[in-house]
């Protein structure tokens, strides 16, 4: 929103020069700051700034004070904005555009009572941009004035009819309410006025699944899947709704579709296969892992569901190399596999390595299994 409120606002107040009084030196340091804020050069305008005489009864303070705030704001430096731009409105002579670099200050420091306030004092010019409404409804929704932030909204989109930033927004808000029918209903007027944009259906998927509408946010995804068939982000986000809604396997599925175009995906892609049942996939697919730490760890988890014992235990030295074994977890999954391969003083060793709390009892109860085992070694064919 930064980016965009200044895109919004002429800088004219920047390369206006203001008249030279005759006990300034040669150089005008307004009008050099100005120039450097205008190159991006934040630094030396506020070393310029420093040198402007401030005892000098010809001084423009208005526009000495907005450079100096409009500095620090580029700058991210919000409280010393808010400073300086108070300072500016002070003078009695700001024009709308000085408001709204205090209302974007003061919307950094979460002050957003402040916010409205400076944007009230802005005047009638403000109502003419959009961007304004923007910050107003956030500002409302935020200070928990959900009924004010859906009328700014509201009142918006009839002012800017061409501007669909503010349905959006509407959607997300009626969302985060729970007025999930409204906004699904709103949502896909939304989709079919802008022709659908990927991120949009992703966007709003995510929304409704995060909040439990999974049934809304798998009918909304799978439109999407049909519209941007094989799409990475789709994928993702639809498989995460299959997840929560408990479709285990369909989630695995489309997330090692997405790992075709993104390599990063196919640990989770085994992880899903490995807890939909699918261990002998799960396996194959934790052989394309490049990440050594995570294809051991998750080896070492899938060999145990499989009941490789033998091959489970071999890993030690590799879980060794890597570090792997410094997590507990891990080697007290090691040491199970050791004891069910019979090397009971193997398990022991690794049993003797643990010192979390937590693992104390499970570690009691494989000691116990192992002296159970020394003593009548049938039982544990």
């Amino acid at each position: 929103m930064k980016q965009a409120l200044y895109s919004l606002v002429a800088l004219t107040l920047l390369v206006t020069a203001s008249p030279m009084s005759a006990a300034e030196d040669e150089v005008n340091y307004l009008d050099l700051a100005a120039l450097m804020l205008r190159d991006g050069n934040l630094d030396r305008a506020l070393v310029a700034l420093d040198q402007v005489a401030l005892d000098d009864e010809k001084l423009d303070l208005l526009r000495y004070h907005t450079l100096r705030g409009l500095a620090h704001l580029r700058r991210d430096e919000p409280t010393l904005a808010v400073d300086a731009l108070q300072l500016a409105v002070a003078t009695g002579t700001a024009q709308s555009t000085v408001y709204v670099y205090l209302a974007q200050a003061l919307f950094q420091l979460e002050r957003y009572r402040e916010v409205l306030d400076a944007l009230n004092a802005g005047g009638p010019d403000l109502t003419a941009i959009a961007s304004i409404y923007h910050m107003r409804a956030q500002c409302h929704w935020l200070l928990e004035e959900p009924a004010m932030a859906l009328g700014v909204l509201d009142q918006a989109s009839e002012r800017f009819p061409a501007e669909d930033g503010f349905l959006r927004r509407k959607v997300f808000f009626l969302i985060e309410l729970g007025l999930y029918r409204e906004a699904v209903q709103l949502g896909r007027a939304y989709l079919e006025r802008t022709e659908g944009q990927k991120d949009d259906f992703v966007a709003f998927g995510a929304a409704l699944s995060a909040v439990g509408e999974t049934d809304e946010a798998i009918l909304l995804l799978e439109q999407a899947r049909l519209k941007f068939p094989g799409d990475t982000d789709v994928n993702k986000v639809l498989a995460r709704a299959y997840f929560n809604k408990g479709q285990v396997n369909t989630s695995a599925d489309l997330v090692f579709e997405a790992s075709m175009t993104d390599p990063q995906l196919i640990s989770e892609a085994a992880e899903l296969y490995r807890r939909a049942g699918r261990t002998s996939r799960a396996l194959m697919l934790n052989g394309q892992i490049r990440d050594q730490s995570i294809k051991l760890k998750q080896r070492l988890a899938i060999l145990l569901e499989l009941q490789r014992f033998e091959q489970a235990a071999s890993m030690d030295e590799d879980l060794l190399r890597i570090g792997l074994l410094e997590d507990e977890d891990i080697r007290y999954a090691l040491a199970y596999a050791v004891f069910k391969t019979g090397d009971f003083d193997g398990a022991e060793f690794h049993l003797q390595k643990l010192s979390r709390p937590d693992l104390f009892r499970k570690a009691a109860e494989l000691r116990r299994a192992i002296a159970d085992c020394s003593e009548e070694p049938w039982q544990c064919l």
